[in-house]
């Protein structure tokens, strides 16, 4: 009597892929270990927040200055 487990080894004729052949590979820089060629997608709004960023430090730096 089977307790949950297969007895017969199955042979899937199908290849199973790691990388999904629509996620682009490799470097947005080839020559950079960072950003990864899917960082547009992952975080799509990486650029607005970082100009935001930048334009709070730069109002913080200035109102030092006065």
């Amino acid at each position: 009597m089977g307790k949950g487990f297969a007895t017969k080894k199955s042979t899937s004729t199908k290849k199973k892929f790691l990388n999904s052949p629509k996620e682009p590979k490799g470097r947005l820089i080839s020559w950079s270990p960072w950003p990864s060629a899917d960082f547009q997608t992952k975080y799509p709004a990486f650029p607005f927040v970082l100009t935001i960023l930048i334009i709070i430090v730069l109002q913080w730096y200035f109102s030092l200055l006065r």
